[in-house]
């Protein structure tokens, strides 16, 4: 399983913002949209280490590798994979704006791995558009990352803004105790980064002349998504706990996760290397996932991927 993000216009270095959780957003300005009330609440959201959520980013893939996988499986770009940029204007809530700032950034990884220039500005515009809404677009130079995103020559200088942009959201948003913000974007990143990966497994399935190859490497990946569901489940409970959003999103997931119990990992620890990192040597670990799954087991997820990916962008 790779354990890093890879390239990006896609903020979707959104994956980042993650480490927000280390805040409590046990407070006002923290709440999104539906709180529960008081009387119904034995405790609300704990603390979460920002240490430990480190540990848990690792093991989130990034959703542009995800889109690289799909770029080499042969499938060709479509458009109407994506979550539509018109459907921004029905996004009026704070936590419907914060799961699909994470969905678009998921959608613009996956446009810009096939360099669909065209495409790109909407997606940016509903990208601002939706951390404005939740008072984060300070941080997202809209005009510099347009200019960019339509010259494919200057990537790695969008990916360094999209980088730099989100971190310090991430530090914004630790210091505003809205940590639930982060959880909410990150959720949306992932689910539709996995959801464009099925789309594209059950067109290849369809296709009598699709490279199994790549075929079973997608169904592969889609299997090692059961670590992350089990890792997103840990902390969207944490804010189910006085957030009916949340709690709708954790329903979705609990059900996502019984699907995936049947699904067998292992993993195997290949030889170390030794590398140079920022000109210094330093000994890498590699990591071997197997995945035992099953094509009855891979329909059974794909179809509560859709029910969740609905339930966010719908």
């Amino acid at each position: 399983m790779i354990k890093h993000m890879s390239m990006a216009v896609a903020l979707i270095c959104g994956l980042h913002l993650m480490a927000g959780c280390s805040g409590n957003s046990n407070n006002s300005e923290g709440s999104l949209d539906e709180p529960i009330p008081d009387s119904t609440i034995t405790h609300g959201p704990l603390e979460i280490s920002e240490g430990v959520v480190n540990d848990m980013i690792q093991n989130i893939s990034s959703p542009v590798e995800m889109a690289n996988m799909i770029l080499g499986s042969g499938v060709p770009f479509s458009q109407q994979m994506l979550n539509s940029s018109d459907n921004m204007k029905n996004y009026s809530t704070s936590f419907k704006r914060a799961i699909n700032l994470g969905a678009y950034s998921a959608d613009l990884g996956y446009i810009n791995c096939y360099n669909k220039n065209t495409v790109v500005v909407s997606y940016l515009l509903a990208v601002k558009e939706l951390a404005d809404g939740i008072n984060v677009g300070q941080f997202i130079d809209f005009a510099h990352l347009k200019s960019l995103a339509t010259n494919s020559s200057n990537l790695d200088s969008l990916k360094q803004l999209s980088v730099t942009s989100f971190n310090d959201m991430d530090k914004y948003l630790r210091e505003q105790k809205r940590a639930n913000v982060s959880t909410a974007i990150v959720a949306g990143a992932w689910a539709e980064g996995i959801y464009l990966t099925c789309s594209v497994v059950e067109q290849m399935q369809k296709n009598p002349s699709a490279d199994t190859t790549k075929l079973k490497e997608l169904v592969s990946r889609i299997g090692e998504q059961k670590d992350i569901v089990n890792i997103l489940k840990i902390v969207v409970h944490n804010y189910s706990l006085s957030d009916r959003n949340f709690q709708t999103l954790e329903e979705k997931i609990n059900e996502l996760q019984n699907v995936y119990e049947a699904v067998r990992i292992t993993t195997e620890f290949a030889p170390p290397e030794m590398v140079e990192q920022d000109g210094m040597l330093v000994i890498v670990q590699h990591e071997i996932s197997h995945v035992e799954i099953t094509d009855e087991q891979v329909a059974q997820i794909i179809e509560k991927i859709k029910d969740l990916r609905e339930f966010i962008v719908g």
